[in-house]
Order: C-alpha cells, then structure tokens, then sequence
C-alpha cells in the first residue's frame, strides 16, 4: 500500500518508466485505441517534476460504447484506492464528447485517462498546447497539430470582459463587507472565496498574459503563478487567505481591491481600455464605511 513516509513512498512507486510503458502496451494490444496523448503537468517543459505529477493520457479510440458499458477493463492499470468517473456523477461537469477515468492507484500514483472518439476529433477536440503524441497509428500528428490550443491558455480579454470583471469583482465585494456587519463569518467568506477570489484571479491572469504575450497558462487555482510574479506581488496575494476573524478577513478585502486597482488601472493602459474609475472610488468609500459601522457595532 501507498505510504505516508515520502522515502517509502518513492520506493514503492511504480516509476514513470513503468507507468508509460503499461499505458502504451495497452493502447498498442488494442486496435480500437488509434492513438496515445500525453497532455498535463508531464508534458510541460516548463513544470517542476515531482511524485505526485498526474499521468494525464488521452486514448483517441474508434467507439466509447465498449469502454464505457463495462469498467473492469481499466483493473489492468493496477490496484486502485480510489477511482472517480465523472460523467457518471450527479455533480460537476460533464463532457459530452468524451469520457473520463480517474484513477489512484496504492502505489501513489495517478492515471487520468480521457476516451475520446476519433471520429468527432476534427470537430470536438481541443489540444492542450504541450500536447505529446506518445502513439500514433493512423498518422494522425499532423491533424492534431492544427486543432486548436484549448481554453487553458491566458487569452486577452475584450473590452466588455474586462469591464465585466471589474464591475463584478467591485460588487460583490459589498456582500463581503455586509456579512461582516452581520458577523455573518461563513456567508462573509464564501462571497470572498468563491465569488470575490474568481475575478481577482482573472484580473492577476490578464495582467500575466500580458507579460508573457498571452503564451502561458496559471493553471487550477493559480498553481504557477509564482513563477511569473515578483516576490512582493506573490506574497501579497498569499496574505488575502485569511483565517475566520473578522478583523483579518476585512485585511484580506482590502489588500485585494488594492491589487485589483492597481492591476486594472496597468491593463487598461496597456489594453487602451476604458476603467470606471468612480465604481472603484465609490465601492472602497463604501466598504470602509461598513467596516467602522461594523466596528462600532461589535463595541456596542
């Protein structure tokens, strides 16, 4: 079984050396799989490797329907501990186009496998832009090189998104402040969270884009963009998680609409976009008066 103790760990994983050539010897045993993908974290050049990096592997296959009416041809991947499918599941997203294994394995290691349908590729596939061609039986690398890249990549937003973002992030900072005034704590921190968080992390990517040309992507929770921010930036952006206490998430707030400012103000000028300068003005007016009413309030 998978150990807690990283040098264990290391010892009784299966190397990626074993990983790649079962999920090849697979796809190769197999004339319906016409064609093996490396996408994710293990083709990217530019992604640190560790132990836990996914095996993130597309099988271009010529029907679902074998794959997906019967699971226990996947028991061939190893021992599991747990396994995930979830186009069968009743929550998150769905893909229509494909479908989707996830697979942890005892050893520690991680398989996400993706079935997708050669037929529909042309139409439905989009590449990720590090894409490996591991397997390719019907020559078919041409063909992927031309898809396109898919949404992963920081695209430069249009004048109405920018606006948009700006506009949202700026409201639903007042839901914050007004659950702060409530000492509404979990209401205050799920508008921070999940709302609030979505647009700062937005305007952080653009202003990346920008820097990189729009050639890079953050990745799931802004996972790499350490690597493409200043040490001051990054640590500010670390100090808006903030504990349950009211005081620090007001803290957390604040530092966030100050890097927004700043950060929306520098792609306007670089974007030549127009920037509601007032919305901003007006929320933060705004958002200091509650907190004094809130303060005074909690004294009282």
């Amino acid at each position: 079984m998978f150990s807690n103790h990283k040098s264990e760990a290391v010892e009784l994983m299966r190397s990626e050396e074993e990983i790649m050539n079962l999920i090849l010897s697979v796809a190769t045993s197999d004339d319906r799989i016409r064609a093996v993908l490396l996408t994710g974290s293990r083709a990217n050049p530019n992604t640190a490797k560790d132990i836990f990096q996914d095996f993130d592997i597309t099988y271009v296959v010529t029907n679902l329907e074998p794959y997906i009416t019967n699971h226990s041809w996947i028991d061939v991947f190893g021992e599991r501990l747990i396994l995930q499918m979830p186009d069968e599941m009743t929550i998150g997203e769905k893909d229509a186009n494909a479908f989707h294994y996830l697979m942890l394995f005892s050893d520690g290691n991680r398989i996400d496998l993706t079935l997708f349908p050669l037929d529909t590729i042309e139409s439905k596939f989009e590449r990720d832009p590090f894409t490996i061609v591991l397997l390719d039986k019907d020559r078919l690398s041409e063909k992927f090189a031309s898809l396109p890249v898919n949404k992963f990549l920081i695209t430069p937003p249009t004048q109405q998104q920018f606006t948009d973002c700006c506009n949202e992030f700026w409201w639903v900072c007042t839901y914050v402040a007004k659950g702060l005034f409530r000492d509404e704590i979990t209401y205050s921190k799920e508008m921070l969270e999940l709302h609030v968080r979505v647009m700062f992390y937005k305007m952080i990517e653009w202003n990346i884009g920008i820097e990189t040309g729009f050639a890079v992507s953050i990745g799931k929770g802004g996972r790499h963009i350490q690597q493409y921010l200043d040490k001051e930036l990054y640590n500010k952006i670390l100090s808006t998680y903030s504990d349950a206490h009211p005081e620090n998430i007001w803290n957390a707030l604040f530092v966030m609409t100050e890097l927004v400012a700043d950060v929306a103000r520098k792609i306007a000028q670089k974007m030549s976009f127009n920037y509601n300068q007032d919305e901003e003005d007006n929320v933060i007016q705004y958002l200091k008066r509650v907190q004094t009413m809130a303060g005074k309030n909690n004294t009282s």
